[in-house]
């Protein structure tokens, strides 16, 4: 599974390996913490960090690679 996770803190791509080598792009809105996740555990674990690290959430999104067109 591919996750977005969006913070409302300003992250440099150097966090990258904080978060397991998940891409990191910020911009005026904060940063945008995605890549791909193993499971449900995983994915705890990073928001886990997220916490830790004292980053505020806005959203976590759960991507589709393979977005199905729609009939």
């Amino acid at each position: 599974m591919q996750y977005e996770i969006h913070v409302d803190d300003q992250i440099g791509a150097s966090w990258s390996e904080s978060f397991d080598g998940m891409h990191i792009t910020s911009g005026p809105d904060g940063s945008t913490i995605a890549g791909d996740v193993a499971d449900r555990s995983a994915l705890h674990g990073l928001l886990d960090r997220v916490r830790d690290l004292g980053l505020t959430v806005v959203s976590v999104i759960r991507v589709d690679p393979n977005p199905q067109e729609k009939s």
